[in-house]
């Protein structure tokens, strides 16, 4: 397999950019995770299920990949939740990382390689925060120590803006601790029974932003390959990692900034804060998770995507063609002949290779899903034009076990939109195809074409097929093949 660029859109240049790796490197990504106070939602889906797309898709092109992603399992919302709830804030976002992920293998999303906790990193944290103090990009402070922006002379790169249009633009309370508004936290002191570790400054817990650079660092190095996350990350999160992690190692954090669209309720951004989620376990009460991916999958990552039911119903109606199609064409094997190949054959697989061509061209286009997905949708039409075929040699098994095979690689394995209950018994797949050639033999009969008619009755009975024209219509039944 002929391996060409793919061309990525870095948030950090504002411009697709040519990623081709050497097959023997290991691709390194880093997706930050989320804060595990509240039942995973919606919203937590989208940047899951492309990025297992993204990582199945780069493995079948024959790279491989090592995938990061961070549990913050000590922040203010998680220590507030705990509160309410009486248990510890650790024991809180335990139960909710574990419902994270039970949610993701419900939605057939593969696991990260690792997930590291931001509880089970406070000595590395520890360690950053004194190299940025040692180099100068950091201050402590009542028993707190902050980043100096200003020191960072490319800080606002990622987003880009310049420190003094983010400083005009931008409200912060005043803290007397801070020699800038914009110095953000990278250790904060303890209060009064919160959770805290003991450091050089003092008790306390990391600031939100240093768990990532820590993280990527510790399990990817510097200057690895793709960090991805939300775009609502961008700032001030995104942006601080940069900060801190480049002043403290001197290199690159990452090569390439993948940022999703955010899935939205009612023209809001989901999220617990709100209050307007819809969870991945309830969701999936009702619907099958190969659509819930197919939803997601169906437009471009970097999108905007608004959640309703309706959509979902919409959505549903495409989902099943596709799935119907693949259905169909294994029910087809078993009844169709194995023989030379003839010119409608050929045309047949000559769409298959076109339709991963263009399968391969989209995703290698900036992982644009939704134009991999209609590539597959040109390929059903074909096919079931295909199957529908009542020509004297019939259609060929070799050709749907190729069709069908490239379904499996494609839809299947790498996107996870195909539905294939592999349980079924033969008669069960042969009803739908049985179904469809009695009633192309009811059209042919309305048409006066009684000669094909009965050749396609004929030929089924070679098949041990028994098919009867009775005053309410055709039925068939198999018979003992005696």
């Amino acid at each position: 397999m002929t391996r060409m660029p793919i061309h990525v859109y870095n948030t950090l240049s504002r411009k697709k950019e040519n990623f081709a790796p050497s097959i023997e490197e290991t691709i390194g990504v880093y997706v930050c995770g989320v804060t595990p106070y509240s039942s995973t939602h919606l919203g937590h889906a989208r940047p899951s299920v492309v990025w297992d797309v993204i990582k199945k898709f780069l493995v079948w092109r024959g790279y491989r990949v090592y995938h990061v992603q961070n549990f913050t399992d000590v922040d203010d919302k998680i220590i507030a939740r705990a509160n309410e709830e009486g248990i510890s804030p650790l024991e809180l976002s335990a139960k909710y990382a574990q419902d994270y992920l039970e949610s993701m293998d419900a939605l057939g999303v593969s696991r990260a390689d690792i997930y590291p906790k931001v509880s089970e990193h406070i000595p590395e944290i520890i360690n950053m925060i004194e190299r940025l103090i040692k180099k100068g990009y950091a201050y402590p402070s009542e028993g707190n120590v902050y980043y100096d922006v200003e020191k960072f002379t490319d800080y606002g790169k990622l987003s880009n803006q310049r420190l003094d249009e983010l400083q005009s633009g931008t409200r912060f309370e005043v803290d007397p601790n801070k020699k800038n508004p914009m110095d953000f936290a990278l250790w904060k002191s303890a209060k009064e029974g919160e959770i805290s570790w003991d450091s050089p400054w003092g008790p306390g817990r990391p600031g939100w932003h240093i768990e990532c650079s820590v993280m990527s660092e510790k399990y990817l190095g510097s200057n690895f390959h793709f960090h991805g996350g939300g775009n609502d990350l961008i700032f001030p999160h995104h942006e601080n990692e940069i900060a801190q992690s480049e002043a403290a190692t001197g290199q690159p954090l990452a090569r390439y900034w993948l940022h999703n669209g955010m899935m939205n309720f009612k023209d809001s951004k989901m999220s617990k804060s709100l209050g307007n989620i819809v969870t991945i376990k309830d969701v999936l009460k009702k619907y099958p998770k190969e659509l819930i991916r197919f939803f997601i999958l169906s437009n471009h990552y970097r999108s905007e995507l608004e959640y309703h039911e309706e959509k979902l119903t919409e959505s549903n109606k495409g989902l099943r063609r596709l799935n119907e199609t693949v259905k169909n064409a294994i029910c087809a094997i078993s009844l169709a002949k194995n023989r030379e190949l003839n010119k409608q054959d050929q045309r047949i697989l000559e769409k298959i290779e076109q339709c991963e061509k263009d399968y391969i061209a989209a995703m290698e286009d900036d992982f644009n899903s939704a134009l991999a997905i209609a590539s597959l949708f040109d390929l059903c039409r074909e096919l079931n034009g295909y199957l529908s075929t009542t020509n004297q040699e019939g259609i060929n098994a070799t050709v749907l076990e190729k069709a069908v095979e490239t379904f499996k690689v494609l839809a299947g394995d790498i996107l996870g939109i195909l539905i294939l209950d592999e349980e079924k018994s033969s008669d069960d797949l042969v009803n739908p195809l049985m179904e469809l050639i009695l009633e192309l033999r009811q059209d042919l009969r309305k048409e006066k074409n009684f000669k094909l008619a009965d050749k396609i009755r004929d030929k089924l009975s070679e098949l041990n097929i028994l098919v009867e024209d009775t005053p309410q219509g055709p039925r068939w039944k198999q018979m003992n093949g005696q």
